[in-house]
């Protein structure tokens, strides 16, 4: 898995979820950046009826349009005849060097083992921690001034302004929250140069800092603010005429609301110098995308999940719903366990009709990364939904391979360009669809091309894909795609040969569950993985059950299923093809029924037995 450094512009239409909301609460919610601004003007006018003066906190997640609502909230204010006074959070920030070498130990600069500076450890200090401690005390006397003195309207706004110290001042805290990739996209259009920055950096630069560094402050603070009814109003910031905004008693209702429902999230989709075209063609996908690489279709800190309430739409962080909502969504124990994060993480990768295989990689051990502050070792497994002319998936070391030859080698091809025959040294299957590869962390693997398959893994956070050769081929930039044989050679088992493989790795189905119509059979489980891999098949309809656990399944083989509560039938999804849908934890017993014809089979995830305990 890798940052979403580069998503394609586009909005799936059909990936939403269709929600009953309570009425009274739904007219709580305002459809637009103008008549978000005129209600918040009008109970300002309200307050102001019994006091002098109203200080309002304007906080955001990166990118945010601020700076444009303070203005629409400032003119809506003036129309009601109230003075405003607006003060930005951004003199708070320590200066860009005192930063620079600040992030130095999680953003290390060292080219020999990590050529374009792509990895970095995780922050975890906070907001505060980035500013200058004179200048939040500067900013406290002002409010406590204004609070004591002032008259009409002082808003401040910006990154950090409803930080622990500030909050306290507030008679209104906004926050407005925005959807992964719009983020990006607006980082890669110019909106956004990193917290405190004047340095001019180029694109990957501004967001690896993102990623390990103002991402993590940002979600941190919105996370808690959120779950202790720390602001008054949640407001959306994708479309900046479009902000609707919600009490956050409503948001919390909703998203309740919606985590007793099977759920789907908003895909990202990426393109890619392998990438294919069975997805682009299935789901009707732009035709100016050059391709289709990676579709994250439940890449938990990426993705985004929309509900439409009646004719109203509203698209929120996925990442925000699980730090809200997460155990009920998730389950305790996996709350618990993960640290409150969604602890799988789902994509496809599409090199169908492509020019070629993904590069051959491999992904780090716990011990490795967790000195980067991440929570364990990343593991992945590989299912085949798709499999066309000489197909086929890397997992392990051919029996006889020199694994030291091969270093050698993959270094040689980093560093002076010359090309190898990796087939002699990496094993390889000839891909069946319906097959199942478990690739824990230190596999050396890559899917080949002509194919798609579901990608599976464990809970990762930062970007840990080391390739170890790609053919020295060049990304859709024209630029030499990077390759990580230092961090590769340190964490690549090469022990985990042919025989292993075939053995571990690549397992035949075994039957756990018998009904009437429909067998369920685990394809994938291994003491070196939390979570278990299993089909159901079946002809009209099966029965299962959440108990505390969550479901993912996704449907690989037939057209449409319906997916709904047996206790209450208006809870329900209408899955189509290669859809994936979590069943909450919470859900209790449910019934899946086959809607097109023929026989289906539902890919299913979830934590194994015991999984808390490892």
């Amino acid at each position: 898995m890798s940052f979403m450094f580069n998503p394609y512009p586009y909005d799936d239409p059909n990936a939403v979820n269709h929600i009953s909301f309570n009425s009274e609460l739904k007219s709580s919610i305002t459809p637009d950046s103008p008549a978000s601004a005129k209600k918040l003007a009008a109970q300002v006018k309200d307050m102001l009826s019994g006091s002098p003066r109203c200080i309002i906190g304007l906080d955001g997640y990166m990118s945010a349009p601020m700076d444009s609502f303070k203005g629409l909230l400032s003119l809506q204010l003036a129309l009601n005849g109230i003075q405003v006074d607006t003060l930005s959070t951004g003199t708070l920030f320590l200066d860009s060097d005192t930063l620079y070498e600040k992030f130095l130990p999680y953003l290390p600069e060292d080219r020999e083992t990590d050529p374009v500076l792509l990895y970095g450890s995780r922050y975890e200090e906070g907001y505060e921690s980035l500013m200058q401690q004179k200048e939040i005390e500067k900013l406290s006397a002002r409010l406590k001034e204004f609070s004591e003195k002032g008259k009409g309207v002082l808003v401040i706004y910006g990154y950090g302004a409803l930080i622990d110290a500030l909050r306290p001042f507030y008679n209104l805290k906004l926050y407005i929250d925005m959807t992964q990739k719009r983020t990006i996209l607006n980082i890669r259009a110019g909106a956004f140069s990193n917290l405190g920055s004047t340095r001019q950096m180029t694109i990957n630069h501004i967001l690896r800092r993102s990623y390990y560094i103002d991402f993590e402050v940002a979600a941190e603070l919105r996370g808690q603010l959120i779950r202790n009814n720390e602001i008054d109003y949640y407001l959306t910031g994708d479309n900046p005429d479009k902000i609707k905004m919600l009490p956050v008693n409503t948001l919390k209702a909703l998203f309740d609301t919606m985590v007793s429902y099977p759920l789907r999230c908003r895909p990202v989709y990426l393109e890619g110098v392998w990438g294919g075209f069975y997805i682009k063609r299935l789901r009707n996908l732009p035709e100016d995308m050059k391709n289709c690489a990676w579709v994250f279709d439940l890449i938990p800190m990426e993705v985004s999940i929309a509900a439409d309430i009646d004719t109203m739409e509203l698209e929120f962080p996925f990442y925000c719903f699980v730090q809200v909502i997460g155990t009920k969504l998730m389950g305790e124990k996996s709350a618990k366990k993960f640290n409150g994060y969604f602890p799988v993480r789902f994509n496809y990768d599409d090199t169908y009709h492509s020019s070629g295989n993904m590069s051959i990689q491999v992904h780090p051990n716990g011990d490795y990364i967790k000195g980067n502050n991440e929570l364990g070792r990343q593991d992945e497994s590989y299912y085949m939904v798709v499999t066309g002319q000489e197909a086929k998936t890397y997992c392990g070391f051919r029996q006889n391979a020199d694994v030291e030859e091969f270093i050698e080698k993959a270094r040689r091809a980093e560093k002076y360009g010359e090309g190898f025959d990796h087939d002699e040294y990496v094993y390889s299957e000839p891909s069946v669809a319906g097959q199942q590869f478990l690739i824990p962390a230190g596999t050396i693997h890559a899917s080949g091309r002509n194919q798609v398959i579901l990608e599976i893994g464990s809970l990762t956070i930062g970007s840990y894909t080391y390739k170890m050769y790609d053919y020295m081929r060049k990304d859709l930039d024209g630029n030499l795609r990077p390759i990580h044989t230092y961090h590769g050679d340190k964490v690549l088992r090469r022990d985990f040969k042919e025989s292993w493989v075939r053995e571990n790795l690549i397992q035949k189905p075994r039957v756990i569950r018998e009904g009437n119509g429909y067998e369920e059979t685990v394809v994938g489980e291994h003491e070196l993985l939390y979570f278990s891999l299993r089909n159901v098949r079946f002809f009209e309809k099966y029965e299962d059950e959440t108990t505390d656990r969550f479901h993912v399944l996704v449907l690989v083989e037939g057209e449409k299923c319906l997916i709904r509560s047996l206790t209450d039938p208006g809870r329900f999804f209408e899955q189509n093809y290669l859809d994936m849908v979590i069943i909450p934890a919470g859900f209790g017993p449910y019934e899946v029924i086959n809607k097109g014809v023929g026989k289906v089979t539902i890919h299913k995830t979830l934590l194994k037995d015991g999984f808390e305990n490892e």
